[in-house]
């Protein structure tokens, strides 16, 4: 199985598409925060400690040796290239985004932003929808291939391998935290350091923003998937999962209720049959995925619609196919573009709560 195919079981069959959301919409014209500017950066960079090569990263396919600072960075997969962005450096090609673009760019809000900002106007972007294109990476002619945040298989390792070192994500395919995700990226880059300090940015940031919106901490609150033509089961993303992690992040915290039926704490999400529904009686917030008929369907529904949440309407509900939603699974970029509006959103539902 390519890597692209994997990646589509991965979004489809575990909970619908990209439709792994997070935040929303922030001010997209003036107002926008902006995480790593270039100036910022380049100051950051001069104030680093020197980077001692080589740098060995240990991930899932074994480990992978950096001789000396690349120059020519590429990354594949979902978000990587927000990372490079975010710390100042344009690749050398990325793979375009194929969930929440609302044109035929390729490319989601925040980083046509930071692309912009950086001053590129003509990105080189890989168009791998039937599987990565060995040959585009190639001739993109890398130092490191950054993936932190995918779905490559062995086999897709070995073949980039031969292009690039590659550095690959911890240990399960899709699943690392906004943090790890910079770590690894930024040590592939040569730029640990930065990469710390673009961390404990991007954490202040979300610190200051969840401050304005204190309606929210300290609310109950979980992050669900329902389809609404197949009530008869619906996921649960865990605190494990970005999705449950940044709730406790902004304030808020996981109900109890759920935490008990996680039989694997590692586990990004647990699925549950309508007949175990109780288990959202605890949350007070539901934050799910659809569109304006989903709040209505689940409220018909005779056993979900009596979830105390569901029944008051205290459901956010984030659109499908939207950069709301494809800020799902979230990186440095997405989350300063996103937080006003997602924070927005729940505290709107919070602030009608009795």
């Amino acid at each position: 199985m390519n890597a692209k195919r994997y990646y589509s079981l991965f979004t489809m069959v575990l909970l619908a598409v990209f439709s792994f959301t997070l935040v929303g919409c922030s001010d997209k014209e003036s107002g926008t925060e902006s995480i790593g500017s270039k100036e910022e950066t380049e100051n950051k960079t001069s104030e680093a400690t020197d980077t001692q090569y080589p740098i060995v990263i240990e991930h899932a396919f074994g480990e992978t040796v950096i001789e000396e600072k690349p120059e020519r960075v590429a990354t594949v997969a979902w978000a990587n290239h927000d990372v490079a962005l975010a710390l100042g450096v344009v690749p050398v090609g990325f793979s375009a985004a194929n969930y929440g673009v609302q044109d035929d760019s390729g490319l989601l809000p925040w980083t046509a932003e930071k692309l912009k900002e950086l001053g590129e106007e003509n990105p080189n972007i890989y168009q791998d929808t039937d599987g990565l294109d060995f040959e585009a990476i190639a001739d993109s002619n890398p130092d490191v291939i950054l993936a932190a945040y995918s779905g490559i298989t062995q086999e897709d390792y070995d073949t980039l391998s031969q292009i690039a070192p590659v550095v690959a994500y911890p240990e399960i395919p899709w699943v690392i935290t906004w943090r790890d995700q910079i770590l690894y990226n930024a040590k592939g880059m040569g730029m640990e350091e930065e990469g710390k300090q673009l961390i404990a940015d991007t954490e202040k940031l979300i610190a200051d923003k969840a401050n304005e919106f204190p309606e929210i901490k300290g609310k109950k609150a979980a992050f669900a998937m329902f389809t609404v033509t197949d009530l008869s089961k619906f996921y649960v993303y865990t605190p494990a999962d970005p999705r449950g992690e940044f709730l406790e992040e902004i304030g808020m915290e996981y109900p109890q209720s759920i935490k008990d039926q996680m039989t694997d704490e590692s586990g990004f999400y647990i699925e549950l049959s309508a007949e175990n529904a109780d288990a959202l009686n605890d949350a007070e917030i539901l934050i799910a995925y659809g569109d304006d008929n989903t709040l209505a369907a689940l409220q018909a529904d005779p056993i979900l619609g009596k979830v105390p949440a569901i029944q008051n309407g205290a459901v956010v509900i984030i659109g499908d196919n939207t950069p709301l939603a494809a800020a799902g699974n979230p990186n440095p970029l997405s989350i300063a573009y996103t937080i006003d509006e997602y924070l927005t959103l729940i505290a709107d539902v919070a602030k009608k709560l009795k």
